[in-house]
């Protein structure tokens, strides 16, 4: 049975929105989410005076998700941010904590992705929408009866839409929805454009303000790496192997998650095990005693089960995942540095959570260091250092142990010392990559540089903005990336994915773009026309025995 917080069980949420709190991990509410959720429960309009990593999304996102029927299936709430890496951010927020709420749809309306599949959404009855303002008011201009039925309203941040010039399309979302609603304002200060809005479109307003905290973690170094989303398993693993470590616990927001990179991390050596709400309380016992005596290196968590995790060996925590929101962040990494020893903390960005990193720099009053991925030459040098290091304690007494058994296998084998010593490397190493040239070929690909790291909806309108991450070689115009978890490790190569695609695919070889072979996966430039039918048409392809399940390339 789910554990309800003793905290947020008080506040009156309706008992699936608790169930997504607890698996979350939240104890206990923040002071906004403690002021703002009986208020907005209660039916009242409010103005929230709050920061970003105060809590305040989830202060408006659990009371609305209480009051919306999943039943209806038609738009009843409408939250606007100003730029669309806040609307994704609320939009995951809505999602996650609606969880236990089956029928319940959120849809992020944002501009710079296609109009179609959030027209799609919208007609399909999601219940929720997250929207910048620009791109709403393109979808009003095709169908002026998308705000009909919303019931609830959320302004986020609008200070901030208003420095971007959104007035104009404020006041047309405003016309396009019902009188009677409920309206919530969240702006960390209220200049008199504010207060004007709240005079004219909200109903006796109720004002909470809440002062934002900084938390110092001045003891443990912090680093962040850029990545592509479905690049973190490969990140990590280069990541390690230059990392020197005593114990480290990675977090995770999923269970799954728990166990696909347990999985991936022992296949190459570690000592390791996940931690998760599905692991029974003597097991997590068991797993905490092996990590704090040495039969475990690595943890790999969840929130909710690293709970009161208290290991002082732990010198790394690594953020594989961003967690929900900076708090979160600040309790994660507390793992580390304890007990007068030095702690590092590592968190992994994708480039649409850039404005996460800078609520998490600004919780924790800290400016986060960029690293690069470590490349083949550091990887190479890490992996001979650590053979080397495994190696020199046994040399000395070697040839008086093994000397005489040496002599008879260089006998019998008919081979030099030399060639039987690389032949047993090989086998010490498992077959691991000791040159150069091969660690280059399994190098991960990351964005190629950091970019601004916060975006408006207003600059997107730019060409430059409408631009996804790019990889770290350029798409050829008129092209898509596509991917295949099937790599090198699956005895796959170029020539076996060109095959496929064009027997199965029926296109002409100009048509296919460059393809990358990596460890793991696999990059396949294809025609963006028609390549939906493509994909459609390649569904039951196989290559090697092994379904293709070849997709479009999420850069993010």
């Amino acid at each position: 049975m789910t554990q309800i917080p003793g905290g947020f069980a008080a506040l009156g949420l309706h008992p699936n929105v608790l169930a997504a709190v607890a698996a979350v991990g939240y104890e206990e509410p923040s002071p906004i989410q403690e002021q703002a959720i009986p208020m907005i429960l209660a039916g009242h309009d409010m103005i929230g005076q709050a920061q970003t990593g105060t809590g305040k999304t989830a202060a408006f996102a659990m009371p609305i998700l209480s009051k919306i029927d999943p039943a209806k299936r038609e738009p009843q709430a409408l939250i606007l941010a100003p730029t669309r890496e806040l609307a994704l951010q609320v939009a995951t927020a809505f999602e996650t904590y609606a969880k236990q709420m089956p029928g319940l749809n959120v849809v992020a309306v944002y501009g710079g992705a296609p109009m179609g599949p959030q027209l799609a959404a919208i007609r399909k009855g999601a219940q929720v929408i997250v929207a910048t303002p620009g791109r709403l008011v393109d979808h009003l201009s095709r169908n002026g009866q998308v705000l009909s039925t919303i019931r609830f309203l959320v302004l986020d941040e609008a200070d901030e839409m208003l420095k971007l010039g959104f007035m104009d399309d404020l006041e047309v979302i405003f016309e396009a929805m019902p009188a009677e609603r409920q309206s919530v304002l969240f702006s960390a200060t209220l200049p008199a454009s504010i207060r004007g809005i709240a005079g004219k479109h909200l109903r006796e307003p109720k004002h909470i303000k809440i002062a934002n905290k900084t938390q110092t973690v001045e003891a443990i170094q912090q680093a962040f790496l850029m990545v592509h989303a479905d690049q973190k398993v490969s990140a990590v693993t280069r990541l390690l192997e230059v990392e020197d470590f005593d114990a480290l616990i990675a977090f995770v927001r999923t269970k799954q998650a728990t166990l696909d990179l347990a999985s991936a991390l022992e296949s190459k050596g570690y000592k390791v095990a996940a931690l998760n709400g599905d692991i029974a309380q003597n097991q997590r016992e068991r797993v905490i005693e092996s990590l704090k005596d040495g039969r475990l290196d690595i943890v790999v968590a969840t929130d909710v089960a690293a709970r009161g995790l208290d290991v002082p060996r732990i010198t790394h925590v690594l953020n594989v995942d961003m967690p929900y929101d900076p708090e979160s962040y600040v309790h994660r990494i507390g793992r580390t540095g304890r007990a007068g020893r030095e702690g590092r903390a590592l968190l992994l960005v994708t480039p649409r959570e850039r404005r996460m990193l800078q609520s998490v720099e600004r919780v924790t009053g800290q400016k986060i260091a960029e690293i690069r991925l470590p490349d083949a030459a550091q990887v190479l040098d890490a992996r001979i250092k650590k053979l080397t290091n495994s190696l020199a304690p046994m040399v000395a007494d070697a040839e008086s142990t093994h000397g005489d058994l040496l002599d008879r296998l260089i006998a019998d084998i008919g081979c030099s010392p030399r060639a039987l010593a690389a032949a047993l490397l090989h086998k010490a190493t498992n077959g691991q990559s000791l040159t150069l040239a091969a660690l280059e070929r399994d190098q991960p690909l990351v964005p190629s540089a950091s970019a601004p790291r916060a975006r408006t909806e207003r600059s997107s309108s730019d060409a430059s903005e409408r631009r996804p991450p790019r990889a770290t070689i350029p798409l050829t115009e008129g092209r898509a990336r596509c991917r295949t978890a099937l790599g090198t490790r699956d005895g796959i190569a170029a020539k076996n994915l060109l095959g496929a695609i064009l027997n199965e695919g029926g296109l002409s070889r100009e048509a296919i773009g460059r393809i990358q072979i990596r460890e793991a996966f696999s990059l396949i430039e294809l025609p963006e026309e028609g390549l939906d039918r493509l994909l459609t048409k390649l569904k039951e392809t196989r290559v090697a025995g092994k379904a293709l399940k070849l997709r479009r390339y999420r850069e993010d």
